[in-house]
C-alpha cells in the first residue's frame, strides 16, 4: 500500500502503533526499515495506551496469549505510566517516561534516522485546488 500510494505521488508517513513492551517491540527497527523500503517519508509511534475500560481487557488478553510474559508486560507498562496501567497527561500519553520508555524511544529515533525517515521528508499536498467553503446557506458556490 505505501508503495502505491507513493508511486501515484501520494505522500506517506506511517505510524506504527501500539508499541507493546516484551510483545513487539523487538519488531519496531524492522518495521522503520521495511516503511523506508518501499518509499515511506516519515514514521512515527505509539507506546501502549490503555484507557478505562480497555485495561482489564489487555490484561485478560495477554493472560490468555502470553501468559509467561503477561505480569512482566503489565509491570513494564506500570513503569511508563508512573505506576498505573494508564496516565493521560498531555506530552506522555503517547510515549511514556522514565528509563523504558526512554529506551524504546532512542531506538526508534536511532532506526527512523538510520533510514532517513525523519519527519523532514515528508512533501506537502498540492493544495492549489481547494478553496475556502462557502458560508452556511450557500450551497450553490459549491458548483
Amino acid at each position: 500500500m505505501i508503495k502505491t500510494l507513493r508511486e501515484a505521488g501520494i505522500p506517506v508517513s506511517v505510524l506504527v502503533a501500539p508499541v507493546i513492551p516484551f510483545i513487539n517491540d523487538n519488531e519496531l527497527e524492522e518495521i522503520v526499515a521495511a516503511c523506508a523500503e518501499v518509499g515511506a517519508q516519515s514514521v512515527n509511534y505509539i507506546m501502549l495506551r490503555l484507557p478505562h475500560e480497555v485495561a482489564p481487557l489487555f490484561a485478560d488478553w495477554l493472560q490468555q496469549h502470553y501468559p509467561d510474559r503477561a505480569e512482566h508486560v503489565l509491570q513494564r507498562i506500570m513503569d511508563m505510566r508512573g505506576g498505573k496501567l494508564y496516565d493521560s497527561r498531555f506530552g506522555k500519553r503517547m510515549t511514556g517516561e522514565g528509563i523504558f520508555a526512554d529506551l524504546i524511544n532512542q531506538r526508534f529515533h536511532v532506526a527512523r534516522r538510520k533510514h532517513g525517515l525523519d519527519n523532514h521528508r515528508l512533501s506537502y499536498l498540492d493544495c492549489r485546488h481547494f478553496s475556502v467553503p462557502p458560508k452556511e446557506g450557500d450551497q450553490m458556490a459549491l458548483f
